[in-house]
């Protein structure tokens, strides 16, 4: 493989690391305002579960009141009866009382299926409450850690730019226009394994003769389909009977 051969695969190794790095930091912003609108969406979900829990107790008052006006009635209906002279009146009067009584109990109904409907919206509360608090924590930990990650990435980036800025340096003009030529045309791909004969690129089999060239290595070669730079990876060393393949990974 030649020198030039070998600083293209190392550029495009850089180029790509740079690229991920570039785009993790410019995501960042989008995350983090995704974790908000997540905070935002748990707090209305709140927001409403307490609407409801206080529009059912509200209902329940007044119903509790109109059941008491109509329990006053009752009452006084009740007293009023002993006081009837006719048999007309008396009828009348437990007319009104029957009524009285059905409308106390129809509100009382309403009131109780309230009291059950509140004990569920209360617990509906409490849940929505504690998941709002789940979600603070995991949002406040992710802005720390987005937060951490963007200073990181900044040298981390600077770092690369000067190892690129190096290869380049190495490299004749030919091949770094070569370079720069196929990044434009490929969207930064530029260098392409080639793999039993074919682009790992673009999967088009070379003819015989190119990939022999390939293999010799001794001067870039393109994919006649999509103009990536072709390389062979060398063959790992055998190892021999009974010696470990590494000896620093004991």
């Amino acid at each position: 493989m030649t020198p030039d051969l070998e600083r293209l695969i190392r550029l495009q190794q850089l180029d790509t690391t740079i690229d991920e790095a570039r785009r993790e930091t410019a995501a960042h912003p989008q995350r983090l305002a995704d974790a908000e609108a997540r905070l935002d969406e748990a707090t209305q979900a709140l927001d409403a579960a307490k609407h409801r829990l206080k529009t059912s107790q509200d209902t329940r008052r007044d119903l509790e009141k109109e059941a008491a006006v109509f329990q006053g009635r009752l009452t006084k209906f009740k007293e009023q009866l002993s006081a009837v002279k006719t048999n007309r009146e008396y009828t009348a009067m437990q007319h009104e009382i029957v009524m009285a009584q059905d409308s106390v109990r129809g509100f009382e109904d309403q009131i109780l299926e309230l009291l059950v409907l509140a004990d569920e919206l209360d617990t509906a509360v409490k849940a929505t409450d504690a998941a709002l608090t789940q979600e603070r924590g995991q949002v406040a930990k992710e802005r720390v850690a987005r937060e951490q990650a963007t200073s990181a990435m900044s040298p981390e980036i600077e770092a690369l730019l000067q190892k690129r800025t190096l290869v380049v340096a190495e490299m004749s003009r030919e091949a770094l226009a070569l370079f720069d030529f196929v990044s434009r045309s490929r969207k930064g791909s530029v260098v392409a394994e080639t793999r039993d004969g074919h682009c790992t690129a673009c999967h088009v089999r070379l003819r015989p003769q190119m990939y022999n060239e390939v293999l010799r290595g001794d001067r870039l070669i393109q994919c006649e389909s999509c103009s990536r730079i072709l390389f062979v990876l060398p063959p790992k060393a055998a190892v021999p009977e009974g010696k470990p393949a590494d000896a620093t990974s004991a």
